[in-house]
């Protein structure tokens, strides 16, 4: 059977029910209901004829769903990378964000475009290309794990349990581009400590926010020493997100009429590979001193934030000439008719992802596709059909030419 074909057996509306059963379990990260849904996919991929395991981690209170086609040898293997935790829901719902609500141009629902369209989409890949009776020579290993929303834990575990393939893909939701690169995260605080007097002398202060307001475009226009070219450069980005300042570290706000003498920033830099934690650091530390210069008698520290349990995101690239680049670029304007951006590509390019674990710690040439994206972590979060569908064929396609039918 040749591969358009195949693409052509796709059952729509049964991917489309199995994308809206996955919606309606309600799985926020690190509650049980990321269990019930882990189970039920194991369930599911047992009843395809894939071998599931559940794997647990984190003294049993949590476990990844992992599913493992075997092949009759001689093919490369392929391993999906998707989590099925979600993001809480927030305000301004106007769905219900647990229907699986399906229209005639979008499916929606929380977690949908993060990332349960990216699991579905593989999980319909390998049943589709199973019912119509296709048999591989190389292995495909379907991850669907949790943790991923802190830091990476579950596919971290994963790796550590012995999942590892000759390429990957991880799903996260790219509207269909080919990330090539993205880059690693920090977090870090920044204290700066003036001096206070009263406003009638405030020329014989040092003021702690005016400080602030002065460093805080500073940081977010940086980028960082040691990039290994511009596109490396192009994914760099400083952060401040949070502000406080007041009075004292306690940040007394009862005294207005006081000049502010302390203030604690909180914010994220986003570096490429290549660069490293203590170089960004050191950036930040000569902006800083920079900044007391502008300010005598200003006190600036810097700490990095770490969350304990809680791993970085390390960066992720691949070359654009690897083959599980070219192979997905090919699938898709094979179902698209026009070629697949790929790069290093906004905003995706600054998203961190289990594939810098992936990367990192295995060495695996992978890319970064799924279906979602402009539509992700909002009120009535959705994808659309036309995408999830369409990542479906890529994928089939994908996994055809990497694993080769026997």
């Amino acid at each position: 059977m040749d591969p358009k074909s195949l693409v052509d057996r796709i059952d729509e509306k049964a991917c489309l029910d199995f994308l809206s059963k996955m919606v309606q379990h309600k799985s926020h990260s690190e509650t049980e209901g990321e269990k019930v849904l882990a189970r039920w996919m194991a369930a599911e991929l047992a009843k395809i004829g894939v071998e599931a395991e559940l794997q647990p981690f984190d003294d049993g209170r949590r476990f990844n769903t992992i599913g493992r086609l075997k092949g009759q040898g001689g093919g490369k293997s392929l391993l999906f990378n998707g989590h099925l935790d979600t993001n809480p829901v927030t305000e301004g719902w106007t769905v219900d964000p647990y229907a699986g609500l399906v229209d005639d141009k979008f499916i929606y629902g929380i977690g949908v475009s993060n990332m349960k369209a990216g699991d579905a989409a593989y999980f319909c890949a390998v049943k589709t290309l199973l019912e119509a009776g296709v048999k591989l020579k190389g292995d495909v290993i379907l991850t669907f794990v949790v943790g991923e929303l802190q830091g990476g834990v579950g596919t971290l575990a994963a790796i550590k349990s012995g999942v590892k393939a000759d390429y990957f893909i991880n799903s996260e939701p790219s509207d269909l581009v080919a990330v090539t690169m993205h880059a690693a995260a920090l977090s870090y605080v920044i204290e700066l400590t003036g001096d206070t007097r009263h406003l009638s002398k405030r020329e014989e202060s040092v003021d702690a926010i005016a400080a602030a307001c002065d460093i805080i475009p500073r940081i977010n226009a940086m980028t960082f020493s040691g990039a290994r070219s511009d596109v490396h450069r192009s994914i760099n980005r400083g952060h401040v997100g949070v502000v406080h300042g007041a009075l004292g570290r306690d940040l007394e706000e009862w005294r207005p009429p006081q000049v502010a003498d302390f203030v604690r920033l909180k914010g994220s830099c986003r570096y490429a590979p290549g660069q490293t934690q203590e170089g960004v650091l050191a950036d930040l530390a000569n902006e800083l001193r920079a900044l007391q210069g502008r300010f005598p008698g200003l006190k600036a520290k810097l700490v990095p934030e770490m969350i304990e349990g809680r791993p970085l995101m390390p960066p992720f690239e691949v070359s654009p000439d690897s083959r599980i680049v070219t192979s997905i670029n090919a699938a898709y304007e094979a179902v698209r008719g026009e070629k697949q951006p790929t790069g290093a590509i906004t905003p995706t390019r600054f998203y961190g992802t289990d594939a810098g674990h992936l990367y990192h710690e295995l060495g695996m040439e992978g890319i970064v596709c799924g279906p979602g994206g402009r539509y992700n972590t909002m009120p009535d979060e959705r994808v659309d059909i036309v995408d999830f569908l369409d990542m479906i064929r890529v994928y089939m396609l994908t996994i055809l030419d990497i694993c080769e039918v026997a």
